[in-house]
């Protein structure tokens, strides 16, 4: 670990123990109650996956003239939530027209597989050398968006349906709606090759100034292939005679290799996990407030009653300055019995614990009102002083 790391490592642990850990107590509150919001999210979702039908694609149509006529209210266009099991096909294959003797698909650019849905990634891969100037490295690290974009993706789609498999040439068939979609995609690689770079004069000034310079580019293509079976879970409508689906925003999934017992085992093992993460985190946030909150308030009182007492050391001073002579304060003092500091009283206060006696009342009160109170003669760290008296 570099000294720029260990600084920044220091400084975090001063911020992160301040307030007698109420920042750490504050983080782990925001954490608990993320894993709640997330753990209402996924639950919200499990009922729907659980209480939504698996059907066929041939019984979506079925499905939703049941629907229809059991509620008169709903209308078609509101959909039903379901999930249908089928293999992906392009739209114009099943459109029965003459534009499906020319069928409306995508082909990968280096492998010229087909598929209805093609992605394009590339990866700029950085190798991490600390150069001689290796703090140019660690601004690099703390403002990350003066690199440039280290991926560049492209994605493309086509209209494609889902057909009940085994029905062709005749399938039953729904369309796939993508459109505002966010959910991941069961795609499938296709294409993998990461192409090195060779060094140039650029990449050893980058190596010299800083601990990141690019050493090969990688290159992915991923699909959605005709003839793949896949699981669509969302909201299904009929729109002029013609079944669509598409997602919901409220549920996890939208298209995916799983079926519908794999959907709420993986979920109902997430929702798990994140209500006991919630529990453990708030247990523990409340814990850490609880002490800093316990902490702080024991110091401020601690610092309330110092003040008080000072407010009556003080007071009582001003009286013992009241009754002090007037040969102490402008009389004929000799020069060895002289405050150290004013120079015109006598010397009439000894410090704790060091003993020293150098200074009139006056400047002793003055002393310890310090921030970090010490002797004038030796510089030890006082606490209190003490009016001496000639007997």
């Amino acid at each position: 670990m570099s000294i720029y790391d260990q600084a920044a490592a220091a400084v975090l642990s001063q911020i992160a123990t301040a307030a007698d850990g109420a920042l750490i107590g504050l983080a782990l509150a925001y954490v608990a109650v993320r894993s709640i919001v997330k753990f209402k999210a996924n639950s919200s979702a499990l009922h729907k996956i659980n209480d939504a039908p698996s059907l066929n694609v041939s019984d979506l149509r079925s499905l939703l003239s049941s629907s229809d006529n059991s509620d008169s209210s709903n209308h078609s266009d509101d959909g039903k939530l379901v999930i249908v099991r089928g293999t992906v096909e392009a739209k114009s294959a099943v459109e029965g027209n003459w534009k499906s003797l020319r069928a409306n698909i995508l082909s990968a650019h280096n492998s010229a597989e087909k598929g209805v849905i093609l992605q394009h990634t590339q990866t700029c891969i950085y190798n991490e050398w600390r150069g001689f100037f290796s703090w140019a490295g660690d601004l690099y690290s703390i403002f990350p968006r003066v690199r440039k974009d280290q991926q560049s993706s492209s994605l493309r789609t086509v209209p494609f349906v889902l057909i009940e498999t085994g029905r062709w040439p005749q399938p039953k068939y729904v369309n796939v709606n993508m459109d505002g979609s966010t959910h991941s995609l069961p795609l499938v690689t296709v294409y993998h090759h990461l192409q090195p770079l060779h060094a140039t004069p650029l990449t050893f000034i980058q190596a010299l100034f800083g601990h990141h310079y690019p050493v090969g580019v990688l290159d992915e293509e991923k699909i959605l292939p005709l003839g793949k079976d896949i699981t669509a879970i969302g909201v299904c409508s009929s729109k002029d005679g013609i079944l669509e689906i598409k997602s919901c925003e409220d549920l996890p999934y939208f298209l995916s290799d799983m079926t519908k017992d794999q959907m709420l085992v993986e979920l109902a093992f997430k929702t798990k996990i994140l209500m006991w993460s919630g529990v453990l985190f708030g247990s523990v946030a409340v814990g850490v407030l609880g002490y800093a909150v316990v902490r702080n308030w024991n110091r401020w009182k601690l610092w309330r009653h110092q003040r008080q007492a000072q407010q009556q050391r003080d007071a009582a001073s001003n009286d013992d300055d009241v009754q002090v002579s007037a040969d102490e304060e402008s009389g004929d003092v000799p020069d060895g019995q002289l405050c150290v500091i004013c120079l015109t009283r006598r010397k009439r206060a000894a410090f704790v614990p060091c003993g020293h006696l150098v200074c009139c009342q006056r400047c002793a009160l003055s002393v310890e009102r310090d921030l970090a109170p010490k002797c004038p003669l030796c510089r030890q760290t006082i606490h209190s002083s003490v009016r001496i008296y000639d007997s």
